[in-house]
């Protein structure tokens, strides 16, 4: 069995994981989006380009620790 990420949902789901119960915040903010995406883990894979032409704004907050202070 892998001991690495090996699909982006896993990477974003394993990211918030560890973050989450510590008061985490993630916010990413982006202008004009020019990403190549691989089709997968490993060398020679094949990249899709993502373009947006305008903002995407990701946001998230954690208040599981708040309750409890």
């Amino acid at each position: 069995m892998a001991d690495h990420t090996t699909n982006w949902p896993d990477l974003a789901i394993g990211l918030y994981d560890k973050l989450t119960g510590r008061g985490a915040e993630i916010t990413y903010e982006f202008d004009d989006l020019d990403v190549h995406i691989p089709s997968g883990a490993g060398n020679g894979q094949t990249h899709a380009h993502w373009k947006l032409n305008g903002k995407l704004r990701i946001r998230t907050k954690d208040n599981a620790d708040k309750a409890g202070a």
